[in-house]
């Protein structure tokens, strides 16, 4: 046992000299050469630069260059530059609150600074020439530049030689480098990019213009194979403006490495967007997938405060629940219609494997019309009076079969008009098969599966999926806002709360009624559960009050509770679908065709799993040898 003797280790309260200071704030500044590039590469952006080129050597451990043809650096505000907290970003609490540039903390280059060599070389446009200022020396001398600024870091780390054992290899810290560059690039298409390592150019984007920049600098950055398998994605809510692409759910990924949001120009990461956007795929995607997109967020700087972490990498949001909410609907509403009533040619997508994973050493930006600039004051009811944006509807297509009736029956509906009879139908074929994206059904096989034929080649249908999928949709659709049946306890199931459940349950009690929970304090520090929802009998109570509360206590009632009502409703139409080894006629399969293309989400069932599948001409003949 050890015991320390009262105030024998006792130390008394003293300032820490400034080079400690310094080490201590590059330590939350800086953590590899990415930290470096991506914090120069903020300053030439706000420097007004259209052009920035970065040169690495050995990833950037021995030294980094970052070029830029900004506005450049006064020669007498040269030795400012290097001080702590010295910046020309912000000058009040005011400016700070609704700071709009990349950088504003006035750490970096003090930072960097603190634990590499640094020299800065910068002229103004109105200089006769170029200043070069050494950190060390604190040597300023004449140099020769154009108009610009020119930051040189070597030997990151030699000061603290334990710090630089903790990196990577020469190829790792590039990586991470690149990277840096290309979070800059996703969100600013007007400016050009280059990055050198070792006198070789390894990635550049040239700077666009036009109508066309952000999708030109999207295909460059991410990318061709992620345009192909995404949608694009514009909304306007209240002070939101919101726009970029997000991945189709059969292109999802195996990892969460092709997921970008930017909020005002900033790459953040931000565990509510990222919560709000796997909601809108929750019932779209198989298993652990990860969906790709790219969002950019435009909101009034006062309702965002960035001052929260050194590397200004997470935000916080003033209105966090109705920005999750118009996120997951904006996502939603994008991935709403289904492939078939897409222009694109379903034969973008691949036949029968997933779409592959795109390549992660390349991207692409989006860039958003300048956000509206908006009081802060009640940002909440701005939300909520905000009308609901929509994607493009999917309509159904006119002409097609209808059904005959144990069709109807299966869907709930009555046939409006008498089916064409197969005679009918094939004699239009060639009609509906141009009409109609899932064309026209040739045959059932295996009990499971349903051929048709379109424009583009053979369709495969799982009936059991694309029935399951529109049962589904229907009855969200005729669900509302009712309450979930609930199972009254005998024994109610008390368990130990902390001081936040207990607030959750008292703030929240009719949301957890109507998933048919009675949550109610049973003392200080304990809940009681009285009745459980009757759909879950064989459920832990205990442990489901629990994660309702968590959720409650972070997205808020209205997202908890339509997730519960539709993971209910799944378990529904699961049951209630067509089942495999069902016979169809052809005009039942004609019918599900047509109600494919009408529902929306179509494309997966309501576990992540495909509905359908094309297979093109071309495909066909490769399969055959055909044009050998």
């Amino acid at each position: 046992m050890n015991a320390t003797l009262p105030g024998a280790m006792r130390r008394p309260i003293r300032e820490l000299p400034d080079e400690l200071v310094s080490q201590i704030a590059a330590g939350e500044v800086v953590e590899r050469p990415a930290s470096v590039v991506r914090e120069l590469v903020d300053n030439a952006l706000d420097a007004g630069a259209s052009q920035i080129t970065v040169r690495l050597s050995a990833g950037g451990i021995r030294s980094i260059a970052v070029e830029d043809d900004g506005g450049g650096i006064a020669a007498e505000e040269l030795p400012l530059a290097l001080k702590r907290h010295a910046t020309s970003k912000i000058g009040s609490l005011a400016e700070l609150e609704s700071v709009a540039t990349m950088g504003f903390r006035g750490e970096a280059l003090a930072a960097i600074a603190s634990v590499s060599e640094v020299s800065i070389t910068s002229r103004t446009a109105d200089a006769p020439h170029a200043w070069r200022l050494d950190a060390r020396s604190g040597e300023l001398q004449a140099a020769a530049r154009a108009a610009g600024t020119t930051v040189e870091v070597r030997e990151l780390f030699f000061s603290t030689p334990a710090r630089r054992k903790f990196l990577k290899t020469d190829a790792t810290e590039l990586a991470h480098g690149l990277d840096a560059v290309r979070r800059h690039a996703l969100a600013r298409p007007d400016v050009g990019f280059a990055v050198w390592h070792e006198g070789r150019l390894v990635a550049q984007w040239r700077a666009q213009r036009g109508d066309g920049a952000a999708e030109a600098r999207l295909s460059d950055v991410l990318g061709p194979d992620f345009i192909g398998a995404s949608r694009a994605l514009s909304a306007q809510a209240g002070p939101l403006s919101l726009g970029g692409r997000v991945g189709q759910p059969e292109a999802a990924r195996s990892r969460a490495d092709l997921q970008y949001v930017f909020v005002n120009g900033r790459f953040v990461r931000d565990r509510l967007i990222a919560h709000a956007v796997r909601s809108a795929y929750e019932d779209q995607l198989h298993g652990s997938r990860q969906p790709a997109y790219a969002l950019f967020l435009q909101i009034a700087p006062e309702l965002v405060d960035v001052n929260v972490h050194p590397t200004k990498i997470e935000v916080r949001f003033r209105d966090g629940r109705a920005l999750h909410g118009a996120v997951r609907h904006a996502v939603e509403d994008a991935l709403a219609a289904t492939r078939a009533a897409l222009p694109a040619p379903p034969t973008a997508v691949s036949a029968s494997p997933p779409m592959p994973d795109f390549p992660t050493m390349q991207q692409r930006s989006f860039a958003l019309p300048e956000a509206t600039r908006l009081p802060a004051e009640e940002p909440a009811r701005r939300w909520a009076d905000a009308p609901r944006w929509s994607a493009s509807e999917v309509r159904p297509h006119p002409g097609g079969p209808a059904g005959l009736e144990a069709w109807a029956a299966l869907r709930g509906e009555t046939p409006a008009a008498e089916a064409p009879t197969p005679s009918s139908a094939r004699a239009g074929a060639t009609a509906e098969t141009d009409a109609w994206p899932l064309g026209r059904a040739l045959a059932q096989i295996g009990g499971t599966w349903v051929l048709a034929e379109n424009r583009h080649g053979l369709v495969i249908v799982d009936m059991h999926a694309a029935h399951e999928r529109i049962v589904y949709e229907r009855l969200k659709a005729t669900q509302g806002d009712g309450r979930l049946p609930a199972q009254p306890l005998l024994i109610p199931v008390s368990f130990a709360a902390t001081a936040a459940e207990i607030a959750t349950a008292e703030a929240e009690f009719e949301a957890l009624s109507s998933l048919g929970l009675d949550v109610a304090p049973l003392s200080a520090g304990t809940l009681a559960v009285r009745s459980r929802p009757a759909a879950l009998p064989d459920a832990d109570v205990a442990e489901l009050a629990r994660s309702v509360l968590a959720d409650l206590a972070q997205v808020g009632s209205s997202t908890v509770v339509r997730r519960a009502r539709d993971e209910l409703l799944a378990t529904m139409a699961c049951h209630g679908a067509v089942r495999a080894n069902r016979r169809l006629t052809l005009e039942e399969m004609n019918a599900l065709l047509r109600d494919m293309e009408a529902t929306e989400r179509a494309d997966q069932c309501n576990h992540g799993r495909p509905t359908w599948r094309q297979i093109g001409f071309k495909e066909l003949d490769a399969l055959f040898l055909r044009g050998r």
